[in-house]
């Protein structure tokens, strides 16, 4: 005789169905400011769903069918409502989970990692629970009268998954081929492919970080070895012209540690150490791995060796050797493609060497290819100044600070060409 006390699946679902569009209120809700939050570079995707009532009712049967017997009352799961956000590289994953928890009311972090289980196959992911903020409740646009009879269950939450793209897709994968069947002891073959494939995948993931990580500190290296040419061909040309307004100081220096653990012996690594050497201090090391480089028989393309020849030509510029770094400049420019930054190096040193009439040419060459270059008609006209051709040295100065170059030398410079028309 069936128990009269138990709910049929119809009603539970009747039940479920009716806290539906509750629920999707609250979910669209908690995702929009889910997004707002996770202001990230690059950004992740956001997917969201409702679980489905099929997979409700199985899980409530496995986990908590005691609680079926309460009459009109939802029986409550932690993740009926869930949020997965989706990034690039694994080092996202640490940024999107201290975020959420800064700024939402965490009820559980759990780090999923390689299980004992077979289902499992070493997947990977955090699982955060949150309580739903007060302002993602705001259910106005819903049916008040059911609200009144049938109240959200206090412990409703919602379930914050965190992936890479390649755990997002095993994850799919795996749940069709593994979760949704039962294996047998015949299915070892099949077992260990689908291990062979997660491990592939967990690897990819790893060296893409690993990509990231050299990378970024390969741009940054890039950026220190930039910043300390500019500020050493300011201090000179800054005092040549009496503009010596702002100072300007050495970067601190660091040292040259291991550059990658993945790309040792490669070009990529070669460059790397030079570029650390080179924002160390270490300026002979530096020219000397670059010039290793140049001279292999690795085969390099021109775009490639263009960009050597221009790092060893800062280099050759920190040691004051001005005519070995206008040869690398130069050939350079002649090797490569997008050569704007080669040009406006050119024109640097031959403002540095006096030869104000090659600066202007190099400048204007830099600026025909690249139009948006504040400092390169800062520059021009520093050199237009000295040939004398005052009025297109105003004009260039305008240029620049019209497209954003504040600077003390900018408005240090104005007063001198002020001088020269007689207006001040």
């Amino acid at each position: 005789m069936p128990n009269s006390r138990l709910p049929s699946k119809e009603d539970i679902e009747k039940l479920y169905d009716s806290y539906n569009p509750i629920f999707s209120c609250i979910l669209n809700n908690v995702r929009s400011r889910l997004v707002g939050d996770l202001a990230l570079s690059p950004r992740p995707v956001l997917k969201s769903r409702i679980k489905s009532f099929a997979s409700y009712y199985q899980k409530v049967l496995r986990q908590k069918s005691s609680e079926i017997y309460k009459k009109n009352s939802l029986v409550c799961l932690t993740d009926m409502m869930g949020i997965r956000v989706v990034c690039l590289f694994l080092e996202n994953i640490a940024e999107v989970e201290r975020l959420i928890s800064e700024k939402y009311n965490v009820r559980e972090i759990e780090h999923k990692g390689a299980e004992q289980s077979f289902r499992e196959f070493g997947y990977e992911s955090v699982h955060i629970l949150i309580e739903i903020p007060d302002e993602c409740l705001d259910l106005s646009v819903l049916d008040a009268d059911f609200l009144k009879s049938h109240p959200l269950p206090k412990e409703l939450c919602c379930e914050i998954q965190i992936r890479t793209i390649l755990q997002d897709a095993w994850a799919e994968v795996e749940h069709e081929l593994i979760y949704k069947t039962e294996f047998t002891p015949f299915d070892a073959p099949l077992r260990r492919k689908l291990a062979s494939v997660n491990a592939s995948l967990s690897l990819a993931d790893t060296i893409f970080q690993e990509i990231r990580d050299y990378q970024k500190n390969f741009q940054r290296q890039v950026d220190r070895r930039r910043a300390s040419f500019y500020s050493q061909a300011d201090v000179i040309t800054d005092n040549e012209n009496g503009l010596s307004f702002s100072e300007k100081g050495d970067l601190p220096k660091e040292e040259i540690g291991r550059p990658s653990p993945y790309v040792h012996g490669t070009i990529d690594d070669m460059i790397l150490r030079a570029l650390q050497a080179h924002n160390s201090g270490d300026l002979d090391l530096a020219v000397e791995i670059y010039s290793r480089i140049i001279s292999s028989n690795a085969k390099l393309d021109d775009t490639v060796l263009s960009v050597i020849l221009k790092h060893r030509g800062m280099a050759y510029f920190a040691q004051n050797k001005y005519v070995e770094a206008l040869g690398d400049f130069e050939r350079s420019a002649a090797l490569g493609k997008d050569v704007f930054r080669s040009l406006y190096y050119m024109g640097i040193v031959h403002s540095v060497l006096g030869e104000n009439e090659r600066a202007v040419e190099c400048f204007s060459k830099s600026l025909e290819l690249n139009a948006f270059q504040s400092h390169a008609y800062f520059r021009r006209a520093l050199s237009k100044y000295n040939l004398g051709d005052f009025q297109s040295s105003l004009e260039d100065l305008d240029t620049a600070e019209r497209m954003g170059l504040e600077t003390p030398e900018c408005k240090t410079f104005r007063r001198k060409l002020m001088k020269e028309f007689d207006i001040m």
